[in-house]
């Protein structure tokens, strides 16, 4: 399957960035920055990013996604400018900023809490975005009651899976990049892989519930759909950066024989996700990833609330929190992890 792909993506970057001591960059490159100088102006919604950041990378293409429209301005997140500080005390992004119609602005933190917002104001609400699309099943356009159970159902599939990925699948993703000793390499290595099988798995699951149920599948997003929806969303960046940087800094290769060889599920679902105008048009050029996460491949101190929660053994919480709160839970402490 012939495909467009991010640009920077050759081997030639490999070779030249993430190198030891490498250090995180502060602006996005190729089609994200195009994309940051075209949302440079004024809008109702502000979005606060890193270039790096994967969580702002979810909401980034959401915002795509549905056609909102919205000013994207970059930080340092970790010289936080004051109009940041004003919306999110903490300063972590992803941040939204909202003018009210009242004059006020008003701030949301936490990528899925910003998605719920923004798909419940734009889709759900009578608000509907400019151009009409959803990240989840449709509710309006149920034709009966029981179209609309079965939409309502997809939803809560879309959420149940969502959760596993943030409280298993990306955990994963960071304790193997993190990991020094070969032995914990070789551990991590492979419970992140098993994170990709089950996640496969649900693909494979969600296609035969579409197909049985009549919704048509045919595509390659999450339950069969045509078009990118809000499973797909939540994934996106990490599978896009274990293509790169896992590859670069732990010699993983998905695509082997072995695990997701091509026309895999898994795999047509990246060639999917991968190739969407609104991830390429997100999705900076390789030398960016593998510069900025050098410091995770290192596990050098105070990398982010990520690294530190990886490293101390902390549980994520139910999604991805927002940087420092910590609540004892069932014995075990759980942490909000969203800065990177």
């Amino acid at each position: 399957m012939s495909t467009s792909t991010p640009e920077g993506s050759q081997s030639k970057a490999r070779s030249t960035a993430g190198a030891k001591g490498a250090n995180y960059h502060r602006q996005c490159t190729g089609a994200a920055l195009r994309t940051v100088e075209a949302h440079s102006t004024p809008q109702p919604l502000t979005l606060y990013g890193a270039a790096f950041c994967p969580f702002v990378h979810r909401v980034w293409i959401a915002l795509e996604v549905l056609g909102v429209p919205y000013r994207y301005i970059e930080v340092d997140p970790y010289e936080k400018p004051k109009s940041l500080l004003e919306v999110n005390p903490k300063g972590l992004v992803p941040s939204l900023r909202i003018e009210g119609k009242d004059g006020e602005s008003r701030g949301l933190g936490e990528s899925t809490v910003i998605l719920e917002y923004l798909h419940e104001r734009f889709v759900d609400s009578s608000q509907s975005s400019s151009n009409g699309k959803s990240l989840l099943p449709s509710l309006s356009s149920a034709s009966s009651s029981s179209s609309s159970e079965q939409a309502v159902y997809q939803r809560a599939q879309h959420r149940l899976v969502s959760h596993h990925l943030n409280a298993k699948l990306i955990p994963a993703f960071y304790r193997f990049l993190q990991a020094q000793e070969p032995e914990k390499q070789v551990q991590f290595g492979g419970e992140f892989v098993d994170e990709i099988r089950w996640f496969q798995e649900r693909l494979e699951e969600a296609d035969k519930v579409s197909k049985a149920e009549g919704g048509g599948g045919g595509g390659d997003f999450f339950g069969g759909a045509k078009e990118i929806g809000w499973t797909d969303v939540m994934l996106a960046p990490w599978a896009f950066r274990a293509t790169n940087v896992l590859h670069h800094f732990r010699s993983l290769s998905l695509s082997s024989p072995t695990l997701f060889p091509p026309n895999s599920r898994y795999d047509r679902w990246t060639q999917a996700v991968f190739s969407h105008p609104a991830f390429l048009a997100t999705t900076s050029t390789e030398d960016l990833y593998l510069d900025s996460y050098a410091r995770y491949a290192e596990n050098r101190p105070n990398t982010s609330q990520v690294a530190k929660a990886i490293n101390e053994g902390r549980e994520f919480g139910t999604g991805d929190g927002d940087g420092d709160d910590e609540e004892r839970g069932e014995g075990k402490r759980r942490v909000g992890v969203e800065q990177c």
